[in-house]
């Protein structure tokens, strides 16, 4: 008798437990999809895994020049890929202090490690990061 045999399926995780997977606890989210790791009065900014997946491979980053004022709710820079290009959105008020200069030549490092690698700038706050997503928050506005 032949008996079908189901590989992977008992660990699988669905969708909705994986995309809950990448949403990490320490950082804080905006509405458009950025993270930031706030640690004292600086600020490490990104997008997030759910925004690098609906978005695809990214294929160009243009961001802010170091010392250049973010405003929150305002165009700090783009993401260009496969699929679309999109504004990044300030999530914080602040100063540029660095800017990740390896996604100018690997803008995929975005795709591979959106919370490591793949950060995008860093900032000196002129004041506190509020208005900001918790992670249930964020999970809860992406439908996670």
């Amino acid at each position: 008798m032949y008996q079908k045999r189901l590989r992977g399926a008992v660990n699988t995780p669905t969708r909705k437990e994986a995309t809950t997977a990448m949403i990490p606890d320490d950082l804080r989210y905006s509405k458009s999809h950025e993270w930031v790791r706030v640690e004292g009065n600086s600020a490490t900014i990104g997008i997030t895994h759910f925004a690098q997946e609906q978005l695809g491979d990214l294929t160009f980053i243009e961001l802010p020049a170091v010392g250049a004022v973010l405003e929150v709710g305002k165009e700090m820079g783009t993401v260009e890929s496969v699929k679309a290009a999109s504004e990044l959105y300030a999530p914080v008020n602040g100063t540029v202090t660095e800017v990740n200069a390896d996604l100018e030549a690997n803008p995929g490092l975005v795709n591979q490690d959106p919370y490591g690698a793949g950060w995008m700038l860093k900032a000196t706050l002129i004041s506190s990061a509020e208005g900001l997503l918790t992670p249930a928050e964020y999970q809860a506005a992406i439908g996670a």
